[in-house]
């Protein structure tokens, strides 16, 4: 297939061209995601995604994690009382649970395990019932491997130990879907940013850097704080990726449209229910 003289080269045969030299290796990769950038045969989100998707086989654990200074952990000794203001401080949905010292892991503590001794204070507390096994990684575990085992296993945090065995930190999934898309959520800055507004045409503009705890709280809904805490985080994890302004995505019953957001993360959503939305 033949171009006029002086036509501009289609989209695939610009591809074609920049694909043509043989690959040998990763920085042969890396320089085509540049080169492609620069062609602008991908948008800077799409390259932003890809090229921190590319990363991630180079990257290990110990680059990423929550080092152990900044861990917030619920020792085993603690009453239910203790453990409810630590939660209702911190915030996470996931807790490591120590011993006599970090390095001596007991479990995973699930904040949403509490919620049934929330309902019935007369049940016996047994912290160690609660507990789910940890899981360990080197810190020198590849990210790209770590999220596969994530997804496959179903697991959403490792503990990350050094050479001798000692916890050096914590790692979630969500840290690393970050170093992908970029930041989902900054937990320092959820008040600043956490509001739900309803709309006189029965839908509701929600930021994205809103929990998922308040989310349920004001709409009544059920949504899984289980990977991610914001709605933002659950809507590029729905997506499997950043959606970018106009897109629609559906999670359990309800259309989320993206109203505003940058290259790297969501700023606002709308939300109807999709029911509602089929009536009308």
């Amino acid at each position: 297939m033949s171009e006029a003289p002086g036509a501009r080269p289609s989209w695939l045969r610009r591809a074609a061209r920049l694909l043509a030299p043989r690959l040998r290796s990763r920085e042969d990769l890396g320089e085509l995601l540049e080169t492609a950038h620069r062609e602008a045969l991908l948008d800077s989100q799409s390259f932003d995604i890809m090229r921190g998707a590319f990363l991630l086989s180079s990257r290990q654990a110990h680059e990423t994690m929550i080092p152990r200074s900044r861990m917030v952990v619920i020792h085993q000794q603690m009453t239910l009382e203790q453990i409810l203001e630590r939660v209702v401080e911190s915030k996470h949905s996931r807790y490591p649970v120590i011993g006599e010292s970090l390095d001596d892991i007991r479990g995973i503590l699930l904040a949403k395990d509490l919620l049934a001794l929330m309902l019935d204070r007369e049940k016996s507390f047994r912290l160690m019932d609660l507990v789910r096994p940890a899981t360990i990684v080197p810190e020198t575990k590849r990210l790209d491997i770590l999220l596969r085992e994530f997804r496959e296993q179903r697991y959403h945090m490792a503990l990350v130990v050094d050479e001798y065995g000692g916890v050096a930190g914590l790692i979630t999934i969500e840290d690393i879907l970050e170093e992908i898309v970029g930041d989902i959520e900054d937990e320092t800055d959820l008040e600043s940013g956490c509001d739900i507004r309803r709309e006189a045409d029965g839908s509701y503009l929600v930021a994205a850097l809103t929990t998922i705890e308040d989310f349920n709280d004001h709409l009544s809904t059920r949504l899984d704080d289980g990977e991610v805490d914001t709605i933002g985080g659950l809507v590029c994890q729905e997506a499997g990726r950043l959606p970018e302004v106009g897109d629609e995505v559906d999670v359990e019953g309800l259309r989320f449209t993206v109203i505003a957001g940058d290259e790297r993360q969501l700023h606002e959503l709308r939300v109807v229910r999709e029911a509602a939305s089929e009536a009308g």
